[in-house]
This record gives structure tokens, sequence and C-alpha cells, in this order.
């Protein structure tokens, strides 16, 4: 009899159909049936000795919510009938998604909590808290969609338990060590972080949207072109990558699809029909890593007149120091594309980006006179240092690609101009272990009509160190801005095309933001987990005025 290993996940969800995602202990049928009668399955497929299906259901009926169940070969494995799972509501679809009002939850950077009976040395875990409050008010506010965007796992930050595993499996004095290195044991890493019964639970419930950031791979993937040269001379690297792409696409990125999509996706056909999609899909992986403009992570979600851009800011990147940008041509001309087309259709443009666009002032000024050393505006001495300084300091967010910046600052005041423009274009972003709201102005003086903001929001569950709080409350002064214009002049950097305050934060801790919009009318909460599974409010304020 096959059994349930992961999931269900709930991932994607419109007006009549979802998508509901498991791991199973054996080659099976996995299929979902709802309440009201609606249905899907799919049989299972292979990857590396593990048994995955993506069960489409269809059938829905729209603005509804109806409780489903998950059964393998006929055999009902899902709900769990022990606890804790027995005290959690049913999982449920809703079809619901851009009715009236949409609420949009968003966060990055999760190690996974430690088991009940250990202490957490970070705090209480964000996405636990909501799942409790959930639980315990099921008729009560609930996201809608939930936007992870990034550092779902840590292949190079592992717990305890993971380094006690991984020791019994090979000898830790050997590369890369305690850090993870193949897809067997990244499968590890979605079982100690996914297994969490709240989680779980919430994941099953809440559909889902994910992106990778460095840490699902390594600290500061793809940093240079320098950097990637020096990984892959290293004999544990590549085994390392596709792996990490190869359990990225199964657990994460098949989800983020729509039916439609997946209907005529060729990795996704060949995965299915082969005894073992292992070849396969390892082949695609390594293309990615010889062609990353082969492979589009990126992807486009619509929610009613809600349009989210989810956008690879880590393997579309262009690394040669003379061409260097964040998006590769093919992948910058997608967004484009994807803002523009039919704007008088969607009243919100989220883009989702792991890394902030807007940081604070001396954190941006640093990158961008560190990305000028590095392409030798002060000569081959200083490039060689400021190669060094970018590894160390972590210098490698969109301000380090002081071209691509500038795009997305036009490609915005474009999209946000005139009288399709939509009333809010929010970029959604993690990775810096704090949150803030920033606002930008256009030096040339024409604003666009919608409003930009960027909502940064992270971790959900992480460690905060003393120097992060210190540098990066610093990072906004006025002396950190004079001392960061300092930066700039030696490096004969460019003005960039925008510039911004400090609208909220920042904010330290385990937390949440959520997006709340009813027409053109839109508001921004922000939560942080406090012990006895409470979410405490610390900032909500109104973004646009007016529905």
């Amino acid at each position: 009899m096959s059994g349930l290993r992961l999931g269900p996940l709930l991932r994607f969800a419109d007006g009549a159909s979802a998508t509901v995602w498991v791991e199973t202990s054996r080659p099976c049928t996995a299929e979902v049936r709802c309440a009201d009668g609606a249905r899907g399955e799919s049989r299972t497929f292979q990857v590396a000795g593990h048994h995955y299906a993506l069960v489409p259901v269809t059938g829905l009926t729209p603005g509804t919510t109806t409780p489903y169940e998950v059964f393998l070969d006929g055999a009902r494995v899902w709900p769990l009938p022990d606890a804790p799972f027995s005290s959690f509501p049913p999982s449920v679809i809703r079809t619901s998604l851009g009715g009236d009002e949409l609420h949009v939850s968003f966060g990055s950077c999760r190690w996974a909590t430690p088991a009940a009976d250990e202490r957490d040395p970070v705090g209480p875990d964000a996405l636990d808290t909501l799942a409790a409050r959930m639980a315990a008010d099921p008729d009560g506010e609930r996201p809608d969609v939930l936007l992870l965007l990034g550092d779902q796992v840590y292949a190079d930050e592992t717990s305890e338990a993971t380094r006690r595993w991984l020791s019994a499996r090979r000898d830790l004095s050997d590369p890369p060590g305690n850090e993870v290195a193949d897809y067997e044991e990244y499968t590890r890493l979605y079982y100690e972080s996914w297994l969490d019964p709240e989680v779980r639970w919430l994941l099953s419930t809440v559909p889902s949207c994910m992106i990778f950031d460095d840490h699902d791979v390594i600290d500061d993937w793809n940093t240079s072109a320098a950097w990637l040269e020096d990984m892959r001379a290293t004999p544990w690297w590549r085994e390392r990558l596709l792996s990490g792409l190869m359990s990225y696409w199964v657990h994460q990125h098949l989800g983020n699809l729509s039916p439609a999509e997946l209907a005529v996706d060729p990795l996704y056909a060949a995965v299915r029909e082969a005894p073992d999609g292992t070849d396969d899909l390892r082949a695609f992986a390594a293309k990615a890593d010889v062609d990353p403009a082969a492979v589009r992570w990126s992807y486009r979600r619509d929610f009613g007149r809600v349009r989210l851009l989810m956008v690879d800011s880590r393997a579309a990147r262009v690394l040669e120091e003379d061409k260097r940008s964040m998006l590769d041509p093919g992948e910058a001309e997608w967004l484009r594309e994807q803002a523009l087309q039919e704007r008088d259709s969607y009243d919100h443009l989220l883009i989702g980006t792991s890394l902030p666009w807007l940081l604070p002032h001396l954190v941006h000024d640093a990158e961008a006179w560190n990305a000028a050393l590095c392409r030798g505006e002060r000569g081959a001495r200083w490039a060689r240092f400021g190669e060094d300084l970018r590894r160390k300091a972590e210098l490698e967010h969109w301000a380090a690609f002081p071209t691509s910046f500038a795009a997305l600052a036009d490609l915005i005041a474009e999209v946000g101009s005139g009288p399709e423009a939509p009333a809010t274009i929010l970029v959604l972003s993690g990775d810096v272990h704090h949150a803030y709201v920033a606002e930008p102005t256009w030096v040339s003086g024409v604003a666009p009509d919608a409003r930009v903001l960027q909502l940064t929001c992270s971790p959900v569950h992480n460690s905060v160190p003393l120097y992060i709080r210190l540098g990066f409350r610093f990072g906004w002064s006025a002396t950190a801005r004079a001392l960061g214009r300092r930066f700039l002049r030696h490096g004969r950097c460019f003005r960039p095309p925008v510039d911004w305050r400090k609208k909220g934060g920042p904010w330290f801790g385990n937390q949440l933001m959520t997006l709340t919009v009813r027409g053109r009318w839109a508001r921004l909460r922000l939560e942080q987990a406090r012990p006895n599974d409470v979410l405490k409010t610390v900032e909500e304020s109104v973004l646009t005025p007016h529905e």
C-alpha cells in the first residue's frame, strides 16, 4: 500500500481549477476528491527513487470553499487521523481568488522549525504562528495566496538533526562537509521543512507561489563570473547545483505553473511518460547550468485584477563584467511584455523578486561603487579588491547590477504612467533579514501615476544578529547617505534614475507582510510572531485611499 510521504501542498488555484502536489512512498495513482464532487487524479512520476504527483483538480465551483481529501490507489491518506492533525480544520480549496477582496501574504528566509521538544534558537516561526491562528479561527481572515520569496530550504546551513543524518550517510570531513551534496540530501531538507505539522497543514489549505534565492543552492549563488569559475573548479559543485535545480523543479517550480502551462510543458510530459524521469530532469538541469537563458523559472499569475510577476533574480543573471545584468535579455523582455500586456486588465502589479530593488542608501551606494570597481573604473588593482570585497560583503543585489536597476526603474515608470496605469506597482522582496517600506521618486521629476513601493519582508524564521540590526539602521541614516555619495564619486558612478526614502521600518523579527486589495484600494499589514502562537500587528497602513 502506498503512503503519503510529503504533502499535500495546494499550489495553483483559480476560479474553477487547482493543483495539489504530493510525494508518495511508491508508484500509485494520486486522487483528490472534493466535498462538492470536483476531483482529479494523476499517476505518480519517479525522480531519483522518489515518487511524486501534481494532481489537477477540475470542476470546482467559482466563489466557493470546498474541503478535499487525498487518496492513493483508492485509500484515503489525507487528512491524517492522528494528533496534531486531527485538531486542524479540513484542508480546503477556495475558488474566490481575485474576488471582492484579495489577501496576499509574503515573506522569505525560513529555517525549518526544530521538533516540539527542542528549543528554538531563533524564536517563533511566522508560518507556524499563522497556521495556529487560522486553525483557531477557521472563519477568520486568511491569506488567499502565500508568496514564498526564496530560501525555502538552506542547502548550506543545515540543522543539527540534518547534520547527524548526513554523518550517518557519508564522511563530513570530505567536501561539501555538513552542507547537502546530492538530490537525496535535498529531499531531507524538504522533509524537515514541510513535515512540520503546522506548516504541512497551512500549505495544504493556502495556495502558494515560490521562487528560489541563493540558500536554496548556496550562499551568494551567482555573485560574479569569477565566483562561478571558482565554484566550477571544485569537485562537488556540479552535483550540488544539478541536484538543487532538480529538487527545486520537483518541489517548488512545478506547482507555480497553471494546468494549461503544465499541459504544454515538454519536460513535464517527458518526466511523466518515462519509467524514471531522473535522466530527463538531470539533462534539463545541466542545460540550465550551461545556458541559463535556455530555461525560464520566472512566471506570471493573475488573481482577478491583481497581476503577479515572479522574477528569477538568481539563475537568469549575465555575469560577464562588460555585460553584467540581473536578467538575461530574454528574461528582461519577458518581464517587459508581461507587465505591459493588457494593462487595463489589472489594478495592482506585484513584482516578486527575492532580492530588494531598493535597499538602504548606504548599501545601495556601496554595491554600485563596488560594481564600478569590478568592471575596472579605477583600474586593475581596484578591480581585484572589488571582487574580493563583493564576495566577503555579499554585494550582489539589484544595486550591484546598475544597468538592470535603472532598466527596472524605467519599466516601472512606463507601466505606471498614463490612463491605463494601475493603482499600485509593488516590488515584493525578502533576503535581507529585516522588513521595511521604501518609496521612490523619479530624478526626472516626472512621476508615474501609480503608487510605487518597495515592500521587503524577511525572515519568516531565521536569526537576526545584532550587527544586521545596527548595520541596516545606520544604512538608512543621513550620515550613511553622505558616506554613500563619497563611494559613488570614487567609483565614477552614474546617478540612478530614482531616489527613494524609507516610509516604514526597519523592523526586525520573524514576520510576514500581508497585502489586502479591494478594487484600486490597498492596505499593508506587517505582523511578527510572538510566543504562544501570537501574530502581533506592528504596522498597518493604507497604500491607496480609494477603491
